[in-house]
């Protein structure tokens, strides 16, 4: 589907930009980075619609009922919902855009959906859950590092598939995750049909999770802990209580408290609380190309 101007245009307000971008690179540079400051990567939408126990489809992955809950509620959404309104804008903004699956982690089928944009002659990873805050260029068979001081990416080749690894939990120091691009060029249906089984097998049906970009640093929720990355390398890592999560969840993610308070009524709040240690880091068995010997 195609987004209508009204609705492409209040979008582009929200996220500080008062014309649409040039269709270049430093046009889609500034549409993504807009993005990643200002839409979150989050779960909060699934899990209210999980404890509902309603049989509707989850929420979000039309473009136009994602957008217009960001424009009233500051709710994001996970990866194929997100990316696929992150899609909806970048096109309706001339970009050449596809929608692609990817494999997240270290299973093998596809589980994650991202975007792939040609322009000017090169391919650029644009991903709604990674947040990178800049197009990321990339070749198969030319490995490349980009070592940004907030978002770290780098890829490789592997058996003629480009795998981009970049930090997990967004926390520099715990290990990257690599991501395996799949299917280029996939139909907007085939992001439907892979949302809707997360409902019962997916990293996001239990606890709170959620992140976004800030210029100068990155915050992380997940459950009752929130982590923050400055620029210079420093993390903090806070244990929240009920009251103080919900102030994590306006003020960092930016969520609209009238969402909060049903989300918390949902039970929601309470299963996050749960008495569980701060995050792990990925499995070790594979390390990014930089950090092998």
């Amino acid at each position: 589907m195609s987004l209508g101007h009204e609705l492409l245009d209040r979008v582009l307000t929200r996220l500080g930009l008062s014309a649409r971008p040039t269709v270049d690179r430093a046009g889609l540079d500034r549409l993504y980075a807009a993005w990643c400051l200002w839409v979150p990567f989050d779960n909060t939408r699934k899990l209210l619609a999980l404890r509902s126990g309603e049989p509707t489809p989850l929420p979000g992955i039309d473009p136009e009922d994602f957008l217009e809950t960001w424009l009233e509620q500051g709710t994001g959404g996970t990866c194929w919902p997100s990316c696929n309104a992150l899609y909806a804008v970048a096109a309706a903004c001339g970009f050449d855009a596809t929608r692609a699956t990817a494999s997240m982690g270290y299973m093998s089928q596809a589980n994650h959906g991202t975007i792939v944009v040609h322009l000017e002659g090169r391919d650029y990873l644009v991903d709604s859950s990674m947040l990178l805050n800049r197009a990321v260029p990339f070749a198969p068979g030319e490995p490349a590092i980009d070592d940004d001081p907030l978002k770290p990416v780098e890829y490789e080749t592997v058996d003629g598939v480009v795998r981009f690894w970049f930090e997990y939990l967004q926390i520099r120091g715990w290990g990257s995750l690599p991501c395996r691009l799949l299917r280029r060029d996939v139909a907007e249906s085939v992001f439907r049909e892979s949302y809707e089984p997360s409902r019962t097998v997916g990293p996001f049906n239990n606890l709170l999770f959620g992140t976004r970009n800030f210029p100068d640093r990155i915050v992380t929720l997940h459950g009752r802990w929130e982590m923050i990355r400055s620029v210079d390398g420093t993390v903090t890592t806070t244990e929240h209580d009920a009251g103080s999560l919900r102030v994590a969840l306006t003020a960092s993610l930016g969520l609209a408290p009238a969402f909060v308070d049903r989300w918390a009524a949902s039970g929601a709040l309470d299963a996050s609380l749960v008495d569980t240690p701060p995050p792990q880091g990925p499995p070790t068995s594979e390390v990014a190309p930089s950090r092998r010997r």
